[in-house]
């Protein structure tokens, strides 16, 4: 199955900076969540949430290492990248942004995330958009409020329990980056079959939040879960 393509552009770095620079300006516009923190092997903090009973990471994982010190291997070439079937990450368009884009194969390591936590599974995920109302109205809980991060006009974008979700867009098969700032996709740590798994993607377009599986080749961002 082909990821749902809805916001195709070529942005590059200088576009890239500024939507950053806003994002770490403005990365709360939810105050009265209380968020915590967590702290991943080399020492970037994430904010925390708690929805119902679980907690989630409030922002996209960005670690390069894994949680034994392993380094994951950083692949930049668009043709290297679409011949890999190892773990690997990026950053889109190779400048380093707010998350790391990974695939399938990294999340399958197991050692992705903070001791004590997990990469959220399929259930997880779907734990959460029950709790939301379900898919059609979830996405738009979760996406960060407001159109300078993304695409205008972000439909139902409310970050009602401060998930925070943002358009990092992702890496394809052939190595090509598309949709950053229109698109988020997440991973899921739930295999489908041998040849793809389990992901979410959300869209500026609408509120609704997709459950679709695809290649594990694929460069998507990354949610963490506390384990309970």
């Amino acid at each position: 199955m082909e990821i749902k393509n809805k916001y195709r552009s070529s942005l590059r770095a200088m576009l890239l900076i500024i939507i950053i620079s806003a994002y770490a300006c403005e990365d709360n516009d939810q105050p009265d969540v209380a968020y915590g923190k967590v702290t991943d092997i080399e020492g970037n903090v994430y904010k925390t949430v708690v929805i119902g009973t679980q907690v989630w990471m409030a922002e996209d994982l960005r670690v390069t290492k894994y949680n034994d010190g392993t380094a994951i291997t950083l692949i930049t070439d668009k043709n290297n990248w679409a011949a890999t079937s190892t773990d690997a990450f990026c950053w889109f368009s190779n400048e380093e942004a707010w998350g790391a884009l990974y695939n399938w194969y990294a999340v399958n390591t197991g050692k992705l995330a903070p001791e004590g936590w997990h990469v959220a599974t399929d259930e997880d995920w779907t734990e959460l958009t029950d709790f939301l109302g379900g898919e059609e109205v979830a996405g738009g809980k979760l996406k960060k409020k407001g159109i300078d991060i993304w695409g205008d006009p972000n439909i139902g974008a409310t970050n009602m329990v401060g998930f925070t979700s943002i358009p990092g867009g992702c890496r394809e098969l052939d190595g090509d980056f598309t949709n950053f700032g229109g698109c988020a996709y997440y991973w899921t740590s739930t295999e489908y079959h041998p040849l793809d798994s389990w992901e979410r993607q959300v869209f500026w377009s609408e509120a609704r939040i997709y459950r679709e599986h695809v290649g594990k080749e694929y460069g998507f961002s990354v949610r963490c879960v506390k384990d309970q």
